[in-house]
């Protein structure tokens, strides 16, 4: 039986590298849950979320023999030796060790099985109150753990959602610019049109000054040349030829007077 095993352990590459992966989906399992689902959704195109899960943090134990040795261990021979091998290993390695005397049974053998019987007696007697008061001590931290990561993922997604706000306000501050660049163009066109009215009127009103400056100039030329030609023309006239003036009117008003009767007759 030792050659068998000994020949069972030059293998141990290959089955060193299948425990290994035995472990590994063990150990590595994905999560089943709302968070994991909506995780898998999100980084869908950037990891495999298939072949490479996430590692999850295993809640109980695994599954043990005789109290203290895995399963794994067991299971290892099942392909090569069936289900008795792992036992028959176990005897013959005992055995082997016992009658080589690489174990020696002294004293010390009856006090390491008593020390073995009181842990065993412990763990039935205080283990299962020991492990409720933990796992209690691990939940709560791990809800705290939870707690600080949900806080953690709400600041940051409230955070997201207030860069979107300052892009969104970016752009509108963008419009709000190109609003203020055109009130400011209405303001310098109405500036420049006040301008030109004020220039317009201001021209108005000196071509307005100069046109009454002319006719008041024109008038007083005017009156002045009426004025000097009846003063001319009075001085001119003789008391004779106002005399003969002023009889010749009378005789006029005479025979315009005779007219009219002859007229009314």
């Amino acid at each position: 039986m030792f050659i068998m095993y000994s020949r069972l352990a030059l293998r141990s590459g290959s089955l060193a590298a299948a425990l290994t992966r035995q472990n590994a989906v063990v150990t590595f399992v994905p999560r089943a849950s709302a968070a994991t689902d909506a995780v898998t959704k999100k980084e869908d195109g950037e990891r495999d979320l298939v072949n490479f899960p996430r590692p999850a943090r295993l809640v109980e134990p695994g599954k043990v023999r005789l109290g203290f040795i895995p399963d794994e261990w067991f299971t290892f021979f099942h392909n090569k030796t069936g289900v008795t091998g792992p036992y028959l290993f176990g005897i013959g390695l005992s055995t082997f060790l016992v009658s080589k005397e690489f174990y020696v049974m002294e004293h010390e053998y009856v006090t390491g099985l008593s020390i073995l019987l009181m842990i065993i007696f412990a763990t039935k007697k205080f283990g299962p109150g020991v492990a409720k008061a933990v796992d209690s001590e691990i939940d709560k931290i791990e809800e705290g753990w939870q707690a600080y990561r949900n806080g953690a993922i709400n600041g940051i997604g409230e955070n997201i959602k207030n860069e979107e706000l300052a892009q969104w306000q970016a752009v509108g501050q963008k419009w709000l610019f190109e609003a203020k660049k055109e009130n400011v163009a209405l303001q310098l066109e109405a500036a420049y049109r006040e301008r030109m009215y004020v220039a317009y009127q201001d021209v108005k009103r000196r071509l307005d000054y100069q046109l009454v400056s002319q006719l008041a100039e024109a008038r007083l030329k005017q009156k002045h040349m009426a004025n000097w030609i009846v003063d001319n023309v009075v001085k001119s006239i003789t008391p004779q030829q106002e005399k003969e003036s002023i009889t010749n009117c009378i005789s006029e008003l005479k025979r315009l007077s005779a007219d009219a009767k002859v007229g009314i007759a």
